[in-house]
């Protein structure tokens, strides 16, 4: 059962995603963005890969609401996004850019549509809650 703070968490941020037309854009740009930020960060070189770093760092915060679902959900999207950025690593940075670029321009276009500023806005950390509130059915 999830728990009533991600609960709450998960409800506050429907609240400027009402409009189905912009919950159908999210439901598309928001794997996008996710995609992109690890294609983005595994663009750089270094001894680190730090799109591994950022994963790391995301699940810990992830592990804060104290649900295993969430993780288990969130692995399940996140390693056939990180096979298609090793996949598709000789395109690099431009591609990665491209793509977070487009889906951006969809968020913002499905907030003018539905009229709310998006709750980042609000709180950073909503950046993170995108891909729960996607996945939401998932999260037991």
């Amino acid at each position: 059962m999830m728990n009533s703070k991600l609960s709450a968490i998960l409800d506050e941020y429907s609240v400027s995603h009402q409009n189905p037309t912009n919950q159908k854009i999210h439901k598309v740009c928001v794997p996008l963005i996710m995609w992109s930020v690890l294609g983005l960060l595994a663009s750089f070189p270094g001894p680190v890969n730090i799109a591994y770093v950022f994963i790391a760092a995301s699940m810990a915060y992830y592990l804060h609401f104290k649900n295993l679902s969430i993780i288990l959900v969130i692995l399940a999207q996140v390693i056939p996004m990180m096979i298609g950025v090793y996949l598709l690593r000789d395109f690099g940075f431009k591609l990665w850019l491209g793509i977070f670029v487009a889906a951006w321009i969809g968020q913002f276009i499905g907030h003018k549509i539905e009229g709310k500023k998006p709750s980042f806005f609000q709180d950073v950390f909503f950046l993170l809650i995108g891909p729960l509130w996607i996945l939401r059915p998932l999260i037991k």
